[in-house]
Order: structure tokens, then sequence, then C-alpha cells
């Protein structure tokens, strides 16, 4: 089975964004002697069984590895992730809704985790994997394929080799990125009629509740979508995601104000000023801003 179109698109906003980068979480020394040292972990799949029994066999991996949580499913290993803030995520790839490309594409911490990669028989994910050389774990998983993962992920974080892993997910992305088709045009219920917006008109996109509300030249609509999902339609090279809430279309900025703490009012050409938080900082290279 093939990984599905969807989960290409939204890794690409991770490639265009940099929001994959994975400096590690200050873990340091984690030799025998210093096995107080925790490796903060957690596991995220869709089948509670398969959690479990990764979780007991984790038990056999030495006391430094601590699971932290456990998550049925991408949406809440999302907030778990972003929340907990781990070492370390074993992560399925095919679950439903959410795929773990997907959920990695999410993650907005400053400090990304190690990821392995857990999965069935995809051709496709493993090639892709194997071609970068890639952490990852075919079910059932093996105890001594296990093993060697974590004493990989071990030595990643005791010599703080996050440039080895950045490239590797670089080239992982960039593969990812073939073949991706972005729609032209969004078919948005208003006032009893159904408007054809193309994506190019639009200039913001702002979360509310569930729906999203789209300004496209003097007007607005109400989309009824997740602001997520809608990221998920939109062309990284055209559209910025610079906070929780809101999506940019980069064409209609105009200027960026610096602010306190690593923060930016973006100016827009139509006198709209919104808000690119600290924690999207690393879009700003997106608009050409050196860091």
């Amino acid at each position: 089975m093939s990984l599905p179109l969807i989960s290409y698109a939204s890794t690409l906003r991770k490639l265009a964004t940099g929001k994959h980068r994975r400096p590690v979480n200050g873990i340091h020394n984690l030799s025998p002697a210093n096995q107080h040292m925790k490796i903060r972990t957690i596991l995220v799949d869709d089948q509670s069984t398969a959690l479990t029994t990764l979780r007991d066999m984790l038990h056999s991996c030495g006391p430094d590895v601590e699971v932290i949580g456990t998550a049925v499913g991408g949406a809440q290993g999302v907030e778990m992730i972003n929340r907990l803030a781990p070492d370390l995520i074993f992560l399925d790839v095919q679950m439903p809704e959410m795929d773990g490309f997907q959920t990695l594409a999410q993650i907005k911490l400053p400090q990304m985790p190690i990821v392995i990669f857990v999965t069935g028989h995809d051709g496709f994910a493993l090639q892709a994997f194997e071609a970068h050389a890639l952490d990852y774990l075919l079910k059932p998983c093996r105890m001594t394929r296990l093993r060697s993962a974590v004493q990989r992920a071990r030595q990643l974080l005791e010599n703080r080799q996050s440039g080895q892993i950045e490239m590797k997910l670089d080239g992982l992305l960039s593969d990812l990125k073939r073949g991706v088709k972005y729609p032209e045009r969004l078919a948005v219920k208003s006032n009893g009629r159904i408007v054809f917006l193309r994506l190019t008109d639009i200039d913001l996109a702002e979360a509310s509740d569930n729906y999203v509300k789209l300004y496209a030249g003097g007007d607005s609509y109400m989309f009824r979508e997740t602001l997520t999902a809608l990221e998920e339609k939109l062309s990284p090279e055209r559209f910025l995601r610079i906070s929780r809430s809101i999506i940019v279309n980069i064409e209609s900025v105009k200027e960026l104000q610096p602010m306190f703490h690593g923060e930016y009012v973006v100016l827009l050409r139509n006198g709209t000023k919104v808000t690119l938080t600290r924690g999207y900082r690393k879009q700003l290279q997106q608009l050409g801003v050196t860091l």
C-alpha cells in the first residue's frame, strides 16, 4: 500500500518552513554511569494494542528510556508531543485521518525530538527511509531491532548529532515533494451560494473554531474546515503559517516590524496587521529574512 498523496503535501510544509529541524533536547552523557539522565519518550500509534506491546518491549531497552506518554492517533500525538517536548518519538506511519508524516509536520517545538518511524510493509516508505538512512521499525517489532534503534538514538543524544538527522530529513522530505499537486480554487458556501475562490486571491486565513475565515480582497468567507486541514491544500511556496491561528499569502506581505521576544508584526498590502509568533520565527527564512 502506498502512502496517500495528502501525506506528501503535508510534509512539504515541513520542508519549506524548516519546522522539522531537530536540535536535541539537552540530553547528554547517557553512559551507564549517568543513567539518571532519562530519554523522555512518546509513542504514537492508532492501535492501542501496538502501543502496549511497544511500551512493554521498551522496558528491556535500558533504565534510561522513560515512556512519558502514549498517544492513540496523530492528532493526540501532536498535542502530547507539543506539550511534553520529548527527546524521542516512536511514530507509526500508517494512521487514519492524520498519518505519521502529517503528524511530524504539525510538531511546533523549538527543539525537535529524534523520530523512529514504525511501519508495516509499505514499499515506498521503506525505500525512502533506507535511502536516507533514517531509522525505522517493521511491525511486528523484533527486540533485537528495537534495541539497536534505541542505542542509535542514545548515541545521537549523547553526541548531539542533530545536524546529521536534519540533513537526512531534508532528503526524505525532498523525495516526498515530487508529484504533489495543489488545488487552484476552493468551493466556499456563502449566503446560500457556492463561491469558487481562487487560492491565489486569498490574502489571509484565520482560524475560528472548526471554521476558517478567508480574506480575499475586500471580501471575507467562512470555510468549514480547520486551519490545519486547509494548510494541507495550500502550496508552501505561496502560503506561510505564522501562528497557530494565521496563514498568510506570501505575495500579500508588504513588510515586517520587529517586536519583543522574537515576534514580528506582519503588515499586509491591504493594511491588515497580524503577528508572527516566536514559535514560528523560522518561517522568516521563507520570506527571505536571514536569522
